[in-house]
């Protein structure tokens, strides 16, 4: 295997890494749509149609992932879920 081929398998690895992390949206029955709607445009950096299908997702599916990147970026994302009285965690 050739310096470049090595570089590049670790580049991968480590791109796989950033894109596990992701941040579960969990269904409450607290929450209207619009709020949840609102607080993933603000904390999620979601356009209104991206924070209404994952709020009807949830609300069918119990669950959805809502944001995906490295950790360090979700950890206040997923804060300011939590602030905001949803149900989210990190995975």
């Amino acid at each position: 295997m050739s310096t470049e081929e090595k570089y590049k398998e670790e580049v991968d690895v480590l791109e796989q890494e950033l894109l596990n992390n992701q941040i579960v949206l969990f269904n409450d029955e607290v929450n209207t749509f619009d709020h949840v709607i609102n607080t993933l445009m603000y904390a999620c950096d979601h356009t209104p149609e991206q924070a209404e299908q994952c709020s009807i997702i949830v609300h069918y599916k119990g669950k959805c992932t809502v944001k995906t990147g490295p950790l360090d970026e979700l950890k206040p994302r997923c804060s300011m879920l939590l602030d905001a009285g949803l149900s989210a965690e990190i995975v």
